[in-house]
């Protein structure tokens, strides 16, 4: 399900050109009704395309105003329900209300491992401009634990 604002919170991060939401989202669909011609309303967010929405979270995660919100699907919460992320410096808590009131929270990390720490490539050899002819993918068939890969007889 798409994202959507929640108005009555949105306070659209205060005025300023671009909103968190804005910044964040990775399909470029959120905007900023400055003047209220757009959704009626002044200085507040929204989804400009929900059809084209990733559900990727970022939004919701991002916002300080907590005025973002996805509906869940029923394999990730009874319908009805309510999935509230709050963003901490060292971890993110997310809060799953249902319909009968219940409340379960979890929390998850947001890194395990220092900024800049993790060296994606150390342990691959170096790229070789020549294997772009060859028909192996890179670093096969080191990689793989063998000298050589099979051949179709």
């Amino acid at each position: 399900m798409p994202s959507y604002v929640i108005t009555e919170k949105c306070d659209g991060c205060k005025g300023q050109d671009k909103t968190a939401c804005m910044y964040i989202c990775p399909n470029d669909l959120m905007m900023l009704d400055k003047d209220g011609s757009l959704i009626g309303k002044e200085m507040k967010a929204f989804n400009q395309e929900p059809d084209y929405c990733w559900e990727c979270y970022c939004c919701v995660k991002i916002c300080p105003q907590q005025a973002m919100d996805v509906r869940g699907y029923a394999d990730f919460m009874p319908l009805g329900a309510a999935s509230t992320p709050l963003r901490g410096s060292q971890d993110i808590m997310w809060t799953i209300t249902f319909r009968d009131g219940r409340i379960k929270r979890f929390k998850y990390p947001i890194r395990t491992t220092p900024e800049g720490s993790i060296k994606p490539f150390e342990e691959f050899p170096e790229a070789n401009p020549d294997d772009l002819d060859n028909q192996l993918l890179f670093s096969e068939p080191q990689m793989l634990g063998v000298d050589e890969l099979p051949k179709l007889q």
